[in-house]
């Protein structure tokens, strides 16, 4: 019983102090995405990443031998899912609110529940599906589709939502069950090839110029960074690949529905940065939002952990 305790209270501890570190994550490319492209950003992220998890947190777990592979076409596949869905959020936090962002895309373990039983014929009961609908609910509600500052950018966080949703389809048809480690290094590899083309075609700013905020995220030109920014980027790699370790870790040894609650600290601490960094104070309407998409989240992981299913939850290893 002690045993068990503390492994829950380990897995907690490391579930928040993930919750840190991605939001520090999506603090900082905020931060930097007024003067530098997302490929620039996330190319020195995604080097320092790959570089963590070969030195350090490999090591940890079993080595050199977690690279060996009879899947790569398929860590291929759920890379360039990740790719997508950090692309999309990342867009979405330059146009709209941190908060707002950061609560839309937490209906993605909801999308995981409809996506499984359409894909993977799984049995959803009437309870996970009102969850469901009720996490929708807040999503319209924080988009206001009908509202006059409503525009096609504000369902980025929505695309990037249902990326990882499909990400963990993906990965639950395929019956993976390869180490965190393994997962974490073929997601920053994907990242580092994907973003060193795009800084190939895109680097020299030819088509830069858009009046689109997002856009321009992924136009405009590399530029060498002063110290301040450049140290920035540098701990953004480290930032990452601590945040996936963490959250792995929180979920190997802890039941789902015990930890998946405290990633929902990830959604305080978005509001939080957003008034005191940018004064973007929520609006009614956003804060009846959150509270049903985190409620209806948190429900599903407790209603999924009771009855021993695959966990909607547990979506969250490897999403930024």
């Amino acid at each position: 019983m002690a045993s068990t305790e503390r492994s829950a209270t380990l897995g907690i501890l490391c579930a928040l102090a993930a919750t840190v570190f991605f939001s520090l994550n999506d603090l900082s490319i905020k931060f930097l995405s007024g003067d530098y492209p997302l490929h620039q950003i996330v190319f020195v992220r995604a080097a320092i990443a790959l570089l963590i998890t070969l030195l350090i947190i490999m090591p940890l777990d079993g080595g050199l031998v977690a690279l060996k592979t009879r899947r790569p076409m398929i860590h291929l596949v759920r890379g360039m899912c990740v790719v997508v869905a950090n692309s999309a959020f990342f867009a979405a936090i330059v146009v709209m609110p941190l908060a707002n962002a950061s609560a839309i895309f937490f209906v993605a373990p909801l999308f995981i529940t409809g996506l499984s039983m359409l894909f993977l014929k799984e049995v959803v009961g009437l309870r996970r599906w009102v969850a469901v609908v009720v996490g929708l609910l807040g999503v319209v509600l924080i988009v206001r589709p009908t509202g006059a500052e409503f525009t096609a950018m504000m369902l980025l966080p929505v695309i990037a939502a249902l990326a990882y949703a499909a990400l963990q389809i993906l990965t639950r048809h395929t019956g993976m069950s390869e180490r965190a480690s393994t997962m974490s290094f073929y997601i920053q590899l994907t990242f580092l090839l994907v973003t060193g083309g795009l800084a190939l075609a895109l680097g020299d700013g030819r088509f830069a110029g858009s009046e689109n905020e997002a856009f321009e995220f992924f136009l405009r030109p590399w530029v060498m960074p002063p110290t301040i920014d450049g140290l920035i980027m540098l701990t953004l790699g480290g930032v990452s690949a601590c945040a996936g370790y963490l959250i792995s870790q929180a979920y190997r040894g802890t039941d789902a529905g015990v930890v998946a609650p405290y990633e929902y600290m990830t959604l305080l601490l978005a509001v939080f940065w957003g008034i005191v960094i940018w004064g973007e104070w929520p609006a009614l309407s956003t804060w009846i939002g959150i509270v049903l998409i985190a409620g209806s989240g948190i429900f599903v992981a407790l209603r999924e952990a009771k009855l021993d299913a695959k966990p909607s939850a547990k979506w969250v290893a490897a999403r930024r």
